[in-house]
């Protein structure tokens, strides 16, 4: 369904797109060059939206969990995903995970991730997971989305506001970025110290 969207202009994202196929398509087809360091590498993308924030703060703190079933997840304390509301007052959630974002792959200069691989956003992350949980908290209320493969498979969904505010992005990468000894906890610390404003707790529950 078309929303009208008179006064959104296209800053990191296109607001009037929900799923961008052909984007997503692009990036599971070529996961060489969207995450070329691997789960590593789609870690760091995360992580750095928490950083950016951090910065933006004076100062952040997140939290990486490598889960027993292989996936991961990113928690931070920030001020939640931005949502903006259409002309009935129906939430239309910024599609950070199903559109390409705009900084990245729009400009010359793409920002490099501490790993030196360029940035390239949040729906890389998406498209080559086999699934991702967005959970989502602001002053206003709090919400969570999942993801197959880049695709949304359920709206917002309300949950339980626990009084804080920030994001938790919890994924399952697909098995080829997800070989056994390519992450640990020591690689993950050192690269994210190249953020100063973001305090970082990385915890690993993998079984050895």
């Amino acid at each position: 369904m078309d929303r009208p969207t008179p006064s959104w202009r296209n800053t990191t994202h296109d607001w009037a797109r929900t799923v961008d196929a052909d984007h997503l398509s692009c990036v599971r087809g070529d996961s060489a060059t969207f995450a070329p360091g691997g789960l590593r590498h789609l870690v760091l993308e995360v992580v750095a939206y928490a950083a950016d924030e951090a910065e933006s703060r004076g100062a952040g703190r997140c939290v990486i969990t490598l889960h027993a079933d292989g996936s991961v997840s990113v928690a931070d304390n920030g001020r939640g995903t931005d949502t903006r509301y259409d002309a009935d007052g129906r939430p239309v959630k910024k599609p950070v995970m199903a559109t390409k974002d705009l900084r990245f792959f729009d400009h010359p200069e793409a920002q490099s991730l501490p790993d030196g691989h360029p940035r390239r956003g949040m729906s890389v992350v998406a498209a080559l997971s086999e699934w991702l949980v967005h959970t989502n908290r602001r002053a206003g209320g709090a919400w969570v989305q999942r993801y197959v493969h880049g695709v949304p498979t359920t709206g917002l969904t309300p949950t339980e506001n626990d009084g804080t505010t920030g994001t938790t992005v919890h994924f399952h990468a697909h098995q080829l970025l997800c070989r056994t000894g390519d992450l640990t906890a020591s690689e993950l610390t050192r690269f994210v110290a190249a953020w100063p404003h973001l305090t970082v707790e990385v915890g690993d529950h993998r079984i050895s």
